[in-house]
């Protein structure tokens, strides 16, 4: 089977995917020493996959990419081919600089996973020329698919994405700035079947802004911990039904944002303190990341059971749940 076929058939079970659930970006476990924790790993992923999400995107930004080296990016992205058993797409985050990411890239082919998802390159800001160029000098380095990320200092402009759309291996953008306006532009020059992605921080805050604009999939970082919330609002924000999609705005998702912008970090070790308070076994953050003030934890814990009360069964119980 040529790369070409393989692109190919990856567009159209990401598309499927879309459509059928959220993306999920599952946390990299940790024992209380810093040292992967593969079997709580193992336990984690096993149980996120089978809650049904649309793709699993392995050692990416929720999952604390830029703390792993090699060796346990290799056995975290080779774990969850594992539990995926082929049921849906394994899009491995890279990053870096492109020599490094590249080597990433390797070892994600190796570990047999289904695409990448390219992360914004380390520390410098660079103009739209290099930004592509970038993102070339990786796609002539690996046959996987790639889905490049822009956020921080990665923005591109229209002019570029119709470059990027051109690079073979080069399927789609996922978005974390919420510049609308933007996104706009660059959902109106790309080629048909180019794939795009809202990866905002808490994606269901805009999912409507951004299916206005034509980009309707989502990641959710809700889904690492409770996934019977992010299924909720999926299926309201499918259906169109607004007053379930304001319920869970007003009452949790809205309030959770507020939490965790109360401190640095908190977009991923409020994600990983919360699948904690749920018995999942992730462990704790690492450095510079830091878990959660007692104060906050105590907050977090109640907004969860709001959460979970808000939505049907067959959620657990609150105190089974907690």
């Amino acid at each position: 089977m040529t790369a070409d076929v393989d692109r190919e058939a990856i567009v159209e079970r990401l598309r499927d995917g879309m459509a059928r659930g959220v993306l999920s970006f599952p946390l990299t476990s940790f024992h209380g020493d810093g040292s992967l924790d593969l079997d709580g790993f193992r336990t984690h992923v096993a149980a996120q996959i089978a809650a049904g999400p649309g793709a699993v995107f392995p050692a990416c930004g929720t999952g604390e990419f830029f703390s792993l080296d090699e060796d346990e990016y290799r056995q975290v992205v080779t774990t969850t081919v594992e539990a995926a058993a082929g049921r849906l797409p394994v899009v491995a985050g890279i990053g870096y600089g492109w020599a490094q990411a590249a080597r990433f890239a390797r070892i994600a082919e190796e570990a047999g996973a289904d695409a990448l998802l390219v992360l914004p390159h380390y520390l410098v800001a660079g103009p739209q020329e290099g930004l592509v160029a970038q993102v070339e000098q990786i796609a002539l380095r690996t046959r996987l698919p790639l889905i490049v990320y822009q956020r921080g200092q990665v923005a591109f402009n229209t002019q570029s994405l119709r470059r990027l759309a051109r690079v073979p291996g080069v399927i789609g953008l996922k978005d974390g700035h919420s510049d609308l306006d933007r996104l706009q532009r660059l959902t109106l020059a790309a080629p048909e079947g180019f794939l795009f992605f809202n990866g905002a921080a808490t994606a269901e805050i805009q999912a409507r802004a951004y299916a206005a604009v034509g980009v309707p999939a989502y990641s959710s970082a809700v889904h690492a911990f409770a996934p019977e919330i992010a299924d909720a609002f999926f299926a309201a924000h499918r259906d169109g039904d607004d007053a379930a999609m304001d319920r869970l705005l007003r009452d949790f998702y809205i309030p959770f944002v507020e939490l965790r912008d109360r401190q640095t970090g908190y977009a991923v070790s409020l994600v990983k303190a919360a699948a904690r308070l749920r018995g999942r076994p992730v462990g704790p953050v690492r450095a510079p990341l830091t878990d959660p003030s007692p104060a906050d934890l105590a907050d977090l814990e109640k907004l969860l059971a709001t959460g979970l009360a808000l939505v049907p069964a067959p959620a657990a119980s609150v105190g089974a749940a907690l």
